[in-house]
Protein backbone atom coordinates (compact mmCIF):
# COMPACT_ATOMS: atom_id res chain seq x y z
CA UNK A 1 0.00 0.00 0.00
CA UNK A 2 1.66 3.37 -1.10
CA UNK A 3 0.36 6.57 -0.10
CA UNK A 4 1.72 10.12 -1.39
CA UNK A 5 1.27 13.32 0.95
CA UNK A 6 1.66 16.27 -0.98
CA UNK A 7 3.23 19.12 1.25
CA UNK A 8 6.08 18.58 3.42
CA UNK A 9 5.02 21.36 6.19
CA UNK A 10 4.14 20.71 9.27
CA UNK A 11 0.54 19.14 8.72
CA UNK A 12 2.48 16.68 6.14
CA UNK A 13 5.00 15.69 7.87
CA UNK A 14 2.75 15.34 10.92
CA UNK A 15 0.40 13.06 8.55
CA UNK A 16 3.39 10.57 7.32
CA UNK A 17 4.43 10.65 10.82
CA UNK A 18 1.38 9.13 12.03
CA UNK A 19 0.63 7.06 8.71
CA UNK A 20 4.40 5.31 9.17
CA UNK A 21 3.76 4.48 13.20
CA UNK A 22 0.72 2.55 12.50
CA UNK A 23 2.69 0.52 10.01
CA UNK A 24 0.15 -0.46 7.64
CA UNK A 25 1.11 1.31 4.42
CA UNK A 26 4.68 -0.29 2.58
CA UNK A 27 5.47 3.37 1.62
CA UNK A 28 4.49 7.04 1.80
CA UNK A 29 5.65 9.51 -0.73
CA UNK A 30 6.47 13.12 0.68
CA UNK A 31 6.17 15.73 -2.17
CA UNK A 32 7.07 19.65 -1.90
CA UNK A 33 8.25 22.44 -4.36
CA UNK A 34 10.86 23.37 -1.57
CA UNK A 35 14.47 22.38 -2.68
CA UNK A 36 15.34 19.20 -0.65
CA UNK A 37 12.65 19.46 2.28
CA UNK A 38 10.96 16.53 1.57
CA UNK A 39 13.82 14.68 1.33
CA UNK A 40 14.71 15.65 4.47
CA UNK A 41 11.49 15.65 6.56
CA UNK A 42 11.69 11.97 5.10
CA UNK A 43 15.10 11.37 6.38
CA UNK A 44 14.40 12.58 10.10
CA UNK A 45 11.44 10.22 10.01
CA UNK A 46 12.87 7.14 8.51
CA UNK A 47 15.67 7.84 11.68
CA UNK A 48 12.23 7.29 14.08
CA UNK A 49 11.82 4.71 12.71
CA UNK A 50 13.70 2.37 15.12
CA UNK A 51 12.85 3.75 18.15
CA UNK A 52 9.09 4.15 17.20
CA UNK A 53 9.23 -0.14 15.67
CA UNK A 54 7.64 1.01 12.29
CA UNK A 55 8.69 -0.58 8.75
CA UNK A 56 7.09 1.77 6.62
CA UNK A 57 9.50 2.86 4.04
CA UNK A 58 9.21 7.51 3.75
CA UNK A 59 11.00 8.71 0.80
CA UNK A 60 10.41 12.50 -0.21
CA UNK A 61 11.14 13.86 -3.61
CA UNK A 62 11.43 17.95 -4.80
CA UNK A 63 8.35 17.84 -6.86
CA UNK A 64 9.11 14.66 -9.14
CA UNK A 65 5.14 13.51 -9.41
CA UNK A 66 6.84 10.38 -11.39
CA UNK A 67 7.99 9.29 -7.91
CA UNK A 68 4.10 8.86 -6.48
CA UNK A 69 3.25 6.18 -9.54
CA UNK A 70 1.10 3.53 -8.24
CA UNK A 71 -0.30 5.41 -5.28
CA UNK A 72 -3.48 4.33 -3.58
CA UNK A 73 -4.18 6.98 -1.97
CA UNK A 74 -2.76 10.73 -2.12
CA UNK A 75 -3.41 13.33 0.52
CA UNK A 76 -3.30 17.41 -0.89
CA UNK A 77 -1.87 19.37 2.31
CA UNK A 78 -0.20 21.74 -0.13
CA UNK A 79 -0.95 25.49 -0.05
CA UNK A 80 -0.51 28.66 2.54
CA UNK A 81 -1.68 27.72 5.37
CA UNK A 82 -3.98 30.52 7.87
CA UNK A 83 -2.14 33.48 9.60
CA UNK A 84 -3.70 34.71 12.37
CA UNK A 85 -6.90 37.27 11.75
CA UNK A 86 -6.94 35.12 8.30
CA UNK A 87 -10.14 33.16 7.39
CA UNK A 88 -10.07 29.81 5.29
CA UNK A 89 -11.72 31.62 2.50
CA UNK A 90 -8.92 34.25 2.17
CA UNK A 91 -6.91 31.55 0.94
CA UNK A 92 -8.94 30.63 -2.07
CA UNK A 93 -7.51 32.40 -5.08
CA UNK A 94 -3.55 31.23 -4.31
CA UNK A 95 -4.52 27.65 -2.66
CA UNK A 96 -6.91 26.94 -5.72
CA UNK A 97 -3.99 26.96 -8.83
CA UNK A 98 -1.75 24.74 -6.69
CA UNK A 99 -4.46 22.15 -5.43
CA UNK A 100 -5.80 22.04 -9.31
CA UNK A 101 -1.70 21.47 -10.35
CA UNK A 102 -1.19 19.09 -7.84
CA UNK A 103 -4.08 16.83 -8.51
CA UNK A 104 -3.78 16.82 -11.94
CA UNK A 105 -0.48 15.39 -11.36
CA UNK A 106 -0.71 12.60 -8.98
CA UNK A 107 -4.11 11.36 -11.16
CA UNK A 108 -1.35 11.59 -14.22
CA UNK A 109 0.87 9.07 -12.31
CA UNK A 110 -2.14 7.16 -10.54
CA UNK A 111 -4.71 6.82 -12.35
CA UNK A 112 -6.92 4.60 -9.84
CA UNK A 113 -5.45 7.23 -6.30
CA UNK A 114 -8.33 8.10 -3.89
CA UNK A 115 -7.60 11.95 -2.95
CA UNK A 116 -8.28 13.12 0.35
CA UNK A 117 -8.22 17.21 -0.01
CA UNK A 118 -7.13 19.22 3.35
CA UNK A 119 -5.93 22.19 1.56
CA UNK A 120 -8.03 25.09 2.73
CA UNK A 121 -10.41 26.38 2.04
CA UNK A 122 -11.14 22.40 2.50
CA UNK A 123 -14.81 22.28 1.39
CA UNK A 124 -14.44 24.55 -1.83
CA UNK A 125 -11.14 22.74 -2.80
CA UNK A 126 -12.85 19.47 -2.18
CA UNK A 127 -15.70 20.53 -5.08
CA UNK A 128 -12.51 22.38 -7.37
CA UNK A 129 -11.49 18.89 -7.49
CA UNK A 130 -14.57 17.45 -8.19
CA UNK A 131 -15.07 20.08 -10.94
CA UNK A 132 -11.53 19.37 -12.59
CA UNK A 133 -10.63 16.25 -12.50
CA UNK A 134 -13.39 13.63 -13.81
CA UNK A 135 -12.68 11.59 -10.74
CA UNK A 136 -15.62 9.54 -9.62
CA UNK A 137 -17.27 11.14 -6.63
CA UNK A 138 -16.27 8.45 -4.34
CA UNK A 139 -12.43 8.98 -4.80
CA UNK A 140 -12.90 12.77 -3.67
CA UNK A 141 -12.67 13.05 0.06
CA UNK A 142 -12.21 16.57 1.76
CA UNK A 143 -10.62 16.24 5.23
CA UNK A 144 -12.58 18.42 8.15
CA UNK A 145 -15.75 16.88 9.92
CA UNK A 146 -13.32 14.34 11.32
CA UNK A 147 -10.41 17.18 12.67
CA UNK A 148 -13.62 19.53 13.78
CA UNK A 149 -15.09 16.32 15.78
CA UNK A 150 -11.93 15.47 17.49
CA UNK A 151 -12.01 18.76 18.55
CA UNK A 152 -15.80 18.30 19.81
CA UNK A 153 -14.99 15.78 21.78
CA UNK A 154 -12.14 17.10 22.91
CA UNK A 155 -14.62 20.19 24.49
CA UNK A 156 -16.86 17.86 25.42
CA UNK A 157 -14.50 15.73 27.55
CA UNK A 158 -13.50 19.14 29.23
CA UNK A 159 -16.99 20.69 30.52
CA UNK A 160 -17.89 17.20 31.36
CA UNK A 161 -14.29 16.56 32.91
CA UNK A 162 -14.67 12.85 31.25
CA UNK A 163 -12.03 11.16 29.62
CA UNK A 164 -12.22 11.67 26.09
CA UNK A 165 -12.64 7.98 25.57
CA UNK A 166 -15.86 7.98 26.80
CA UNK A 167 -17.19 11.11 24.21
CA UNK A 168 -18.74 10.25 21.04
CA UNK A 169 -19.85 13.01 19.19
CA UNK A 170 -19.97 14.83 15.47
CA UNK A 171 -19.30 18.17 13.52
CA UNK A 172 -21.06 18.33 10.19
CA UNK A 173 -21.87 20.99 7.76
CA UNK A 174 -18.68 23.30 6.37
CA UNK A 175 -15.34 23.12 7.62
CA UNK A 176 -15.16 26.94 8.28
CA UNK A 177 -15.82 29.03 12.23
CA UNK A 178 -19.46 30.06 11.13
CA UNK A 179 -20.51 26.68 8.38
CA UNK A 180 -19.63 23.95 11.17
CA UNK A 181 -23.12 22.31 12.44
CA UNK A 182 -21.59 20.47 16.18
CA UNK A 183 -24.77 17.63 17.04
CA UNK A 184 -24.90 17.95 20.58
CA UNK A 185 -28.29 16.71 20.12
CA UNK A 186 -26.36 13.28 18.96
CA UNK A 187 -23.08 13.42 21.43
CA UNK A 188 -22.83 10.98 24.18
CA UNK A 189 -20.67 9.67 27.21
CA UNK A 190 -21.45 6.29 27.04
CA UNK A 191 -24.51 6.04 25.00
CA UNK A 192 -26.07 8.56 27.57
CA UNK A 193 -26.81 12.28 25.57
CA UNK A 194 -24.47 14.76 26.77
CA UNK A 195 -27.67 17.12 27.62
CA UNK A 196 -28.12 14.41 30.78
CA UNK A 197 -24.81 15.91 31.98
CA UNK A 198 -24.36 19.64 30.60
CA UNK A 199 -26.77 22.88 30.92
CA UNK A 200 -27.94 24.24 27.22
CA UNK A 201 -25.82 27.05 27.94
CA UNK A 202 -22.83 24.77 29.07
CA UNK A 203 -23.62 22.84 25.76
CA UNK A 204 -24.06 26.13 23.48
CA UNK A 205 -20.96 27.24 24.57
CA UNK A 206 -18.84 23.97 23.64
CA UNK A 207 -20.15 24.24 20.32
CA UNK A 208 -18.94 28.11 19.32
CA UNK A 209 -15.60 26.94 21.24
CA UNK A 210 -15.77 24.15 18.36
CA UNK A 211 -16.63 26.09 15.78
CA UNK A 212 -13.66 28.56 16.60
CA UNK A 213 -11.16 25.52 17.20
CA UNK A 214 -8.96 26.46 14.17
CA UNK A 215 -8.63 29.81 15.08
CA UNK A 216 -8.07 29.51 18.50
CA UNK A 217 -5.00 27.60 17.78
CA UNK A 218 -3.64 29.95 14.99
CA UNK A 219 -4.02 33.20 17.90
CA UNK A 220 -1.96 30.60 19.51
CA UNK A 221 0.62 29.32 17.31
CA UNK A 222 0.75 32.11 14.80
CA UNK A 223 -0.20 29.27 12.10
CA UNK A 224 -2.68 26.65 11.47
CA UNK A 225 -2.30 23.12 13.97
CA UNK A 226 -0.95 21.02 12.91
CA UNK A 227 -0.87 17.80 15.28
CA UNK A 228 -4.37 17.23 15.46
CA UNK A 229 -5.01 17.96 11.63
CA UNK A 230 -2.22 15.27 10.70
CA UNK A 231 -3.75 12.46 13.18
CA UNK A 232 -6.96 13.04 11.46
CA UNK A 233 -5.95 12.45 7.99
CA UNK A 234 -4.11 9.43 9.02
CA UNK A 235 -7.10 7.94 10.62
CA UNK A 236 -8.81 8.62 7.14
CA UNK A 237 -5.95 6.98 5.52
CA UNK A 238 -6.34 3.91 7.81
CA UNK A 239 -9.60 3.72 6.87
CA UNK A 240 -9.78 3.82 3.38
CA UNK A 241 -6.42 1.12 3.50
CA UNK A 242 -7.55 -1.40 5.69
CA UNK A 243 -11.14 -1.60 4.36
CA UNK A 244 -12.46 -0.59 7.92
CA UNK A 245 -16.15 0.55 6.80
CA UNK A 246 -15.43 3.23 9.67
CA UNK A 247 -18.09 6.27 9.86
CA UNK A 248 -16.57 9.73 9.59
CA UNK A 249 -17.76 12.97 8.64
CA UNK A 250 -16.33 14.03 5.67
CA UNK A 251 -16.63 16.64 2.97
CA UNK A 252 -18.36 15.32 -0.18
CA UNK A 253 -20.31 15.69 -3.39
CA UNK A 254 -23.91 16.08 -2.53
CA UNK A 255 -26.83 15.03 -5.11
CA UNK A 256 -30.32 15.57 -2.91
CA UNK A 257 -28.67 13.84 -0.12
CA UNK A 258 -29.91 16.24 3.12
CA UNK A 259 -31.92 18.48 0.13
CA UNK A 260 -28.25 19.37 -1.08
CA UNK A 261 -27.53 19.68 -5.00
CA UNK A 262 -23.63 20.22 -6.62
CA UNK A 263 -22.13 21.03 -3.28
CA UNK A 264 -19.12 19.50 -1.41
CA UNK A 265 -20.08 19.58 2.09
CA UNK A 266 -19.31 17.81 5.87
CA UNK A 267 -21.63 14.50 6.19
CA UNK A 268 -21.20 10.86 8.09
CA UNK A 269 -19.85 8.80 5.42
CA UNK A 270 -18.78 4.81 5.25
CA UNK A 271 -14.96 4.57 4.58
CA UNK A 272 -13.83 1.59 2.82
CA UNK A 273 -11.46 0.40 0.24
CA UNK A 274 -13.46 2.32 -2.58
CA UNK A 275 -12.76 5.22 -0.64
CA UNK A 276 -16.57 7.06 -0.11
CA UNK A 277 -18.64 3.55 0.06
CA UNK A 278 -21.89 5.31 1.50
CA UNK A 279 -23.44 8.60 2.48
CA UNK A 280 -25.33 8.05 6.02
CA UNK A 281 -28.74 9.66 6.40
CA UNK A 282 -28.94 10.93 10.07
CA UNK A 283 -31.96 12.91 11.64
CA UNK A 284 -31.51 16.60 12.35
CA UNK A 285 -33.50 18.50 14.57
CA UNK A 286 -35.07 21.28 12.13
CA UNK A 287 -32.71 24.09 14.39
CA UNK A 288 -29.83 22.15 12.76
CA UNK A 289 -31.07 21.38 9.57
CA UNK A 290 -31.81 25.37 9.42
CA UNK A 291 -27.51 25.54 10.90
CA UNK A 292 -27.17 22.93 7.78
CA UNK A 293 -28.50 24.83 4.91
CA UNK A 294 -26.92 27.75 6.08
CA UNK A 295 -23.70 26.44 6.10
CA UNK A 296 -23.98 25.12 2.64
CA UNK A 297 -25.18 28.42 1.46
CA UNK A 298 -21.74 29.73 3.03
CA UNK A 299 -19.73 27.32 1.05
CA UNK A 300 -21.86 27.86 -1.90
CA UNK A 301 -20.83 31.73 -2.05
CA UNK A 302 -16.75 30.67 -1.79
CA UNK A 303 -17.23 27.77 -4.35
CA UNK A 304 -18.71 31.12 -6.60
CA UNK A 305 -15.36 32.64 -6.09
CA UNK A 306 -13.40 30.00 -8.27
CA UNK A 307 -12.52 30.22 -11.88
CA UNK A 308 -13.44 26.72 -13.11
Amino acid sequence: MKVTVVGAGAVGASCAEYIAIKNFASEVVLVDIKEGYAEGKAMDLMQTASLNGFDTKITGTTGDYAKTAGSHIAVITSGIPRKPGMTREELIGINAGIVKMVSSSLIEHSPNVILIVVSNPMDTMTYLVHKTTGLPKNRIIGMGGALDSARFKYRLAEAMEAPISDIDGMVIGGHSDKGMVPLTSHATRNSIRVSEFLSTERLEQVAADTKVGGATLTGLLGTSAWYAPGAAVSALVQAIACDQKKMFPCSTFLEGEYGLNDICIGVPVILGKNGIEQIVDIPLSDAEKAKMQESAEGVSKTNGLLEL
